[in-house]
């Protein structure tokens, strides 16, 4: 019992057999127009065809998802609408803040100001990364109002990174819950989770979680989470000394397809 289930589904206009964890969660996918199962993690390989064998017919390529083609990055020739590389860190909570300031005095500080603080320290800690083959995208949105607050794209590999503002209070994290300080806690490392989740999707390669959290007093995790690296934003730098898993030409590629807008539409 590997806990594994298929879901079929279109995508792009072809037919899919997504491989899903009990929580949703991809792991693979078999494309039937290619005869091609796409591995998001090497570690499940023989899980993965254990429960995808009644429904293969014929010889089956296996590995992880193709990197696109140059005929493909051809494709994406971005209007500058469309082209996410430009944003800010916090760049959707720029705009909110601007076309809705909120009340001028409040009995409470206006918790997107927070967030932004946060998105703020935790970017402008990112981008000085930037260089030697790292790319960093800021606040990309994903369909239904959700975002991802940073992705950073390198020899590493993809990194879906989530800013959590918590000044001076203690913060404690028991999978999936967080709570910072008095406030009521959340299963914040679920959102944190699903959002890689679908960049992995979007991108078609695997994209790891990282939870940073933005001044805490006290940081405490007693079960290191499942799938989630979390870090103080003073350990940043550790993501850049991550030991190579892309080739220059993939993180390029990759780079090119993460910044272009439609690229998120459908996930």
């Amino acid at each position: 019992m590997n806990g594994l289930r298929v879901v079929p589904a279109r995508r792009h206009g072809q037919e899919r057999l997504y491989v899903c964890l009990n929580d949703g969660r991809s792991v693979a996918w078999y494309d039937r127009d290619t005869a091609r199962v796409n591995l998001l993690s090497e570690d499940r390989r023989e899980d993965v065809l254990g429960v995808l064998r009644p429904f293969l017919t014929g010889p089956v390529t296996v590995g992880p998802p193709p990197v696109p083609t140059s005929a493909e990055l051809a494709r994406l020739t971005l209007h500058p609408d469309d082209d996410l590389a430009p944003n800010r860190p916090g760049e959707a909570l720029l705009i909110d803040l601007d076309r809705d300031p909120g009340p001028a005095h409040r009995l409470r500080p206006d918790p997107r100001r927070r967030a932004l603080t946060a998105e703020q320290t935790v970017g402008a800690a990112l981008d000085r990364l930037e260089g030697g083959g790292l790319h960093i995208l800021h606040s990309v949105p994903l369909p239904g109002g959700d975002r991802i607050h940073h992705l950073l794209i390198g020899p590493a590999g993809l990194f879906s990174v989530h800013a959590l503002h918590a000044h001076k209070q203690r913060v404690l994290i028991t999978d999936p819950m967080v709570t910072v300080g008095r406030r009521e806690p959340r299963p914040l490392l679920r959102r944190i989770r699903a959002d890689a989740d679908r960049a992995s999707h979007a991108l078609t390669a695997e994209v790891h979680a990282v939870l940073v959290v933005v001044g805490p007093a006290r940081l405490d995790t007693p079960t290191p989470p499942r799938e989630v690296r979390v870090l103080r934003d003073t350990g940043i730098a550790d993501l850049g000394r991550l030991g190579g898993v892309l080739k220059p030409a993939d993180v390029e590629a990759l780079h090119a397809m993460a910044r272009d807008r439609h690229t998120w539409l459908r996930v």
